[in-house]
């Protein structure tokens, strides 16, 4: 499968400049082998944090879970 890392880098909402941008299958990794989730994930206001732990992704989405 072709990698569409321009039109990914449209819609990547990540604040960090890394040069994983836009290669998601990268960046995935690299947060999955240091026990991190993808700033993609995580709500703008706690993504600008840099905190990629599943503990910080856990409690910003805590008030969704019934």
């Amino acid at each position: 499968m072709e990698c569409k890392k321009e039109e990914n880098k449209k819609q990547c909402t990540c604040t960090y400049n890394c040069p994983k941008r836009g290669l998601c299958c990268e960046c995935i990794r690299e947060h999955r082998e240091a026990g991190e989730l993808p700033g993609c994930l995580f709500p703008p206001e706690v993504e600008r944090t840099f905190d990629r732990s599943i503990k910080a992704f856990v409690n910003a989405y805590k008030d969704l879970i019934d």
